[in-house]
């Protein structure tokens, strides 16, 4: 199974659901030799029918709000950093250190956005913390990739070299990997079952009253709570204060969340006054690195029977690479991904970080999910995902087409959103659409201008992507804009 089914069915939902899905097909977004529209399309959609179920499910709907999934709208969001504008000034992506590098025997991809990365990738080149680009280039030039990626590991630094798709097959990390479901699931104890308050009257907000602790960063768990945000809950992201968030990237998340600091070493009783009354707890630190907090899931629901417990990792939480950290961008250089989007022998790279975006969408389903099953039979649950289990994913084969299911409602000339003429493409099937290529540019920067919007903010004046999970009587957007980093009191609304 692939595309949307076989997410749906790896998150434990019922398939006749997968009827209340419509698909707004865009030929050219997202282009790539691997079917990343289709791996975006699905991630979005199969987060929009969780929404739409937990809806039903809080409002005693007898059938599902109808859910539609554009791929304008999917494409755009899932490049919404590189959209975002703060007062007209683009935002910083990489630093100049984070990069493929040739090396003696091949490519080696780094990341050091952060300025402790830096420092740790330096030292473990041994070079000064002033060196440039070109030090780095010659240093790398002399030593073996693999070689590289030990020595930067070993100084808590971030380097990968590029493998070739048959050479990550080989690896050990790799077979792990593919031993495990693409979402991991579970319950950890007899909890009862949750009771929901009813929703107030105004957009279907299935999250609404819901508490959720965000310890993540970078960039599938933000995506994850901004998702539970624009649906009603009350999220809190919780950072160390030695740990600054980069601005732009903290904008870009941060819509619909509050933001506060805590340092869990020294202030441990206000962050367990915090779990005494949350529902979800979402975490996207390197695998172990929170459990001398007592933060595993185990621990967690212990202490507060019923919770939700979400984890995403870059590598997974098992094999040799399970306590390593690591970014999308190693990921796709590691997995071979780099190597097959690569060009005349250089490395490549996916059209948009497509494995945070869309493992990002994935959790937020998750946890959708494990709240709707929670209301029929109780239990405290925990979901997992990994950034390179939905490499896996999509390098086995999502394609084109996967998602079109028996019975869904198909509506000539009704592109969603845009009152566009949508007709049936030629070999489309039930519920997939096919609008007119002339609405939306191709390559990777796709601006729709109807999927973009300007907000107001603490921040200042934010043009950003909206939110491309859409069900009938859902938000359209998130209900406040970012604040400063770290500027709200960690304690609930």
């Amino acid at each position: 199974m692939t595309g949307i089914k076989a997410v749906w069915s790896g998150l434990g939902g019922d398939p006749a659901l997968l009827a209340r899905v419509s698909t707004v097909v865009r030929e050219g977004v997202l282009p790539a030799r691997l079917p990343v529209r289709e791996l975006a399309r699905a991630c979005v959609g199969a987060c929009a029918l969780a929404g739409a179920e937990l809806a039903a499910r809080r409002t005693g709907l007898r059938e599902l709000p109808g859910v539609r999934v554009d791929d304008a709208a999917v494409a755009t969001a899932f490049t919404g950093e590189r959209l975002l504008l703060v007062d007209g000034r683009a935002p910083v992506s990489f630093a100049p250190l984070s990069r493929f590098w040739r090396t003696a025997d091949g490519w080696v991809r780094t990341h050091a956005n952060y300025p402790h990365h830096r420092e740790r990738l330096l030292r473990a080149l041994a070079l000064p913390r002033s060196a440039d680009p070109a030090a780095v280039e010659a240093s790398l030039a002399e030593r073996a990739a693999l070689d590289v990626e030990d020595a930067v590991y070993a100084a808590g630094g971030l380097a990968v070299a590029s493998r070739t798709p048959e050479e990550w097959v080989a690896h050990e990390q790799a077979a792990m990997i593919a031993a495990r479901p693409l979402v991991e699931r579970g319950r950890s104890d007899e909890a009862r079952a949750r009771t929901f308050a009813p929703l107030e009257a105004g957009p279907l907000l299935p999250a609404a009253g819901l508490r959720v602790l965000d310890l993540t960063r970078v960039l599938a768990g933000p995506v994850a709570t901004r998702t539970l945000a624009l649906l009603g809950a009350d999220v809190l992201r919780i950072d160390a204060p030695h740990l600054p968030e980069l601005p732009d990237q903290h904008a870009d998340t941060g819509f619909g969340k509050r933001s506060a600091l805590l340092d869990l070493a020294s202030d441990r009783r206000t962050f367990e006054e915090l779990l005494a009354t949350a529902d979800v707890v979402v975490t996207g630190y390197r695998p172990g690195a929170l459990d001398r907090f007592g933060l595993s899931p185990e621990a967690l629901a212990e202490r507060r029977p019923g919770l939700v417990v979400a984890q995403v990792s870059a590598w997974g939480t098992y094999g040799p690479w399970g306590g390593r950290r690591g970014f999308d961008s190693l990921v796709q250089a590691a997995t071979g991904i780099a190597d097959v989007e690569g060009r005349a022998g250089r490395p490549g790279a996916l059209p948009a970080q497509a494995l945070d975006h869309g493992t990002g969408y994935l959790l937020a389903a998750a946890v959708l999910r494990a709240l709707t099953e929670q209301s029929y039979d109780g239990g405290s649950r925990f979901v997992r995902l990994a950034l390179a289990r939905t490499a896996a994913w999509l390098t086995e084969g999502t394609r084109e087409g996967a998602d079109v299911r028996e019975g869904a409602d198909v509506r000539e000339g009704a592109d969603v959103r845009e009152g566009a003429d949508v007709r049936m493409g030629e070999g489309e099937g039930k519920g997939m659409t096919k609008a007119p290529e002339r609405q939306v540019s191709g390559g990777s920067d796709v601006v729709a201008d109807v999927w973009v919007t300007q907000t107001d903010s603490p921040l200042g004046r934010l043009r950003h992507a909206l939110p491309p999970v859409s069900f009938d009587g859902g938000p359209a957007d998130w209900s406040r804009p970012p604040g400063p980093w770290g500027a709200d009191p960690a304690r609930w609304l």
